[in-house]
């Protein structure tokens, strides 16, 4: 059957070996799902989910109990005060960028101590023009960048104890740099050098990727506010859309009352039938969350051996599902793409080209066959078509279908 998809018998082969040498990793990976798992069921205890919440509302959606419900849930998963999950919020961008509208005013600066933000947001920030941007109303904009995948504290420390800053924002994934993804720990460590000589600024963590990959969320070390998106990670694959903003009380109004409007905030939003859908994603979201883990280290290990340089290594400490493969050859990195996109459920047959897509700079190519458009918790490669060549794959719905899609691809490029 193997040979039937396309899969060559070395690849098999190797994948056997592979997986031996992975199951150390992969235990570790179970660990942490069964510890995330109990975080979910509990909250879903606590708050008695029942049919009910099941509800739809259409119009205003005044009085949604499932709606309600369901940010009680959330925000106690993840350890927040408050959360607003809508699936009036298209992606993490659009989450992102109504969080950063909603905390700030003009004469305002915010700042990225974690390089720059990820491509989608330059024109939101305005480091592309835009006249709608943050920059074309009088938001000013910093960033420090990392030094050697960590933060660099001796600049923040002095920039911070200025206190002239409103908001600072940490992305926990590395997008399209090059720099490493963020860990916990270091996330940890850095919102305590902030405090020490800041007590007023807003920390925002963009945690896209990063739920449930750990047994602790931003929030639980100190940030003010996290945003991610629900074709992500806590979506589960069963999300359609959607995304949530999570932490203070007080900026959770903010968001949603920038989301909605002023005097409304979070008492509507119609549900239109997704409310079983986000709780039903949720509560899968430690499982697959796990599967996406254990196709990612597959992934590293497996593109290690046959010579491609991964980042992270199979055995490294995870901060998101992303796993980066360097090919250092254009003809490689989108042959591989197109490889994952054969071993997808969905538009197999579809063959990916780059090309220029909305929000990046460079041509871009994506492969996803998923079942929701543009889901990154299903297995999905894409990268920016520019030295050195690296691709950026995330998500496995199941550790098997995941595993398949990446023997798949290898078969392209070996």
């Amino acid at each position: 059957m193997y040979k039937e998809f396309g899969i060559k018998d070395e690849v098999v082969n190797l994948a056997e070996k592979v997986e031996k040498d992975v199951a150390k990793q992969f235990e570790e990976v179970n660990k942490r799902c069964e510890l995330n798992s109990l975080k979910v069921l509990r909250a879903f205890n606590k708050y008695n989910i029942s049919d009910m919440h099941f509800g739809s509302t259409t119009g205003y959606g005044y009085g949604d109990v499932g709606r309600d419900t369901i940010e009680k849930v959330f925000a106690d998963v993840l350890g927040a005060e408050d959360c607003l999950v809508r699936s009036q919020f298209i992606s993490g961008t659009h989450a992102l960028t109504v969080a950063l509208f909603a905390f700030l005013r003009p004469g305002d600066k915010f700042i990225s101590i974690s390089g720059k933000p990820y491509d989608t947001l330059d024109e939101v920030i305005g480091i592309v023009p835009n006249n709608s941007s943050l920059k074309a109303f009088g938001v000013e904009y910093e960033q420090i960048d990392l030094i050697d995948d960590d933060f660099d504290y001796e600049k923040i420390r002095n920039r911070f104890s200025k206190n002239d800053l409103k908001l600072v924002e940490i992305q926990r994934s590395r997008g399209y740099s090059l720099r490493k993804s963020i860990t916990m720990d270091k996330i940890e460590k850095v919102i305590e050098t902030i405090r020490s000589v800041n007590k007023d600024v807003i920390i925002m963590v963009d945690n896209c990727y990063g739920e449930f990959v750990d047994d602790k969320e931003p929030i639980n070390v100190g940030a003010d506010i996290m945003v991610g998106s629900l074709i992500k990670n806590l979506g589960g694959g069963i999300a359609p859309n959607g995304a949530y903003i999570a932490g203070k009380k007080d900026l959770v109004e903010l968001a949603a009352e920038r989301l909605t409007a002023p005097g409304l905030g979070k008492e509507v939003g119609p549900t239109l039938g997704i409310n079983k859908y986000i709780l039903q994603g949720l509560f899968f979201a430690p499982s697959v969350v796990a599967s996406s883990l254990k196709t990612a280290i597959f992934t590293s290990k497996i593109l290690e051996d046959i010579g491609f340089k991964p980042v992270p290594r199979f055995d490294e400490r995870r901060a998101d599902i992303v796993q980066t493969i360097e090919f250092g050859d254009k003809d490689k990195l989108i042959k591989y793409c197109q490889g994952i996109q054969m071993g997808s459920p969905i538009d197999s047959n579809s063959i990916p080209e780059p090309w220029d897509m909305p929000g990046y700079t460079d041509q871009v190519i994506m492969a996803a066959g998923a079942f929701t458009q543009g889901s990154s918790i299903e297995l999905s490669c894409d990268a920016p078509i520019r030295p050195p060549f690296m691709a950026f794959q995330q998500g496995g719905l199941t550790y098997e279908y995941g595993k398949i899609g990446v023997m798949k691809a290898i078969s392209q490029i070996i």
